[in-house]
């Protein structure tokens, strides 16, 4: 049966982003691999590993320190227990809040919007049940 693998995030800067998504949201660092040849360096995170969990690869071709945002990327979700608890814990980490927890325009559920080192938006859903 199909299921998600991995996103992949270019960055500017890979120990930056390995640190964020590790000591601020509090993912895993599962591998990573080098490559010299083609001068890039590929970093792999999560909360546990394929094929039980989908991963964050996070890509540095080397020399490159940022990258176009775009119009399509959207951002990032997040399943959590508690998302007021997680947002002071990011912010108490160095993380940048973007969207305060509350509910989703029109809507009921919770959410919340952090910002990563690069940009990139990841978004924080309140769950109930197992996350």
């Amino acid at each position: 049966m199909p299921h998600l693998l991995h996103t992949m995030l270019r960055v500017g800067n890979l120990q930056r982003s390995i640190d964020f998504y590790t000591q601020v949201i509090g993912m895993q660092l599962l591998r990573k691999s080098e490559n010299a040849e083609y001068k890039y360096t590929l970093a792999f995170l999560g909360f546990g590993s394929n094929p039980d969990h989908a991963e964050l690869e996070l890509t540095y071709n080397h020399g490159v320190e940022s990258y176009e945002m775009g119009t399509a990327y959207g951002h990032i979700a997040l399943g959590m227990g508690d998302i007021y608890a997680a947002c002071e814990k990011i912010r108490a980490s160095g993380g940048k809040i973007t969207r305060e927890p509350g509910p989703v325009k029109g809507g009921s559920t919770l959410i919340a919007f952090v910002t990563d080192p690069d940009g990139y938006k990841i978004e924080l859903i309140q769950r109930t049940g197992p996350v």
